[in-house]
């Protein structure tokens, strides 16, 4: 199985939604697939503001990954929160998910970005796990906080 990144396009979105309504079942993220549609279309359109990869083979992907793009002064630049991950329950523990994380910033950062950050439940140490080993770390006295508009 190959983590294999294709960057999605209008011609992925179905793919992507359905992909998308899975993860947010198992999340429990409650959103129609007409606001799934809406919010990924733009990202696969070209929007400046993120992006979205099909994980694995375009015809028969195994997960996604959206990265959303902002600017950072104290890390010098362009930087980018992982929105969403996500690898079907199937295939996951086969390192697929490692493997993306690994490439990702790697691709990324030679498009000029400079830090990659993302939010993880506090109580889910297969995710901690996963994301220590792909190089992330938590910043010490720091903590992502969100105010829905």
């Amino acid at each position: 199985m190959s983590a294999a990144l294709t960057l999605a396009k209008p011609e992925h979105l179905d793919r992507l939604t359905t992909l998308c309504a899975s993860f947010h079942a198992e999340e429990g993220i409650t959103q129609t697939d007409e606001a799934r549609r809406d919010a990924l279309a733009p990202l696969l359109d070209g929007s400046p503001y993120g992006v979205a990869y099909l994980i694995g083979p375009p015809r028969a992907a195994i997960g996604y990954i959206v990265i959303c793009f902002g600017w950072s002064v104290e890390f010098g630049g362009l930087d980018a929160i992982i929105d969403e991950l996500y690898i079907r329950p199937g295939v996951r523990g086969r390192g697929i998910a490692t493997e993306a994380l690994i490439a990702l910033p790697r691709a990324l950062s030679e498009g000029g970005l400079r830090a990659v950050h993302l939010e993880v439940d506090r109580e889910n140490a297969a995710a901690i796990k996963l994301y220590r080993r792909a190089g992330f770390a938590p910043r010490e006295n720091y903590m992502f906080m969100s105010r829905k508009l």
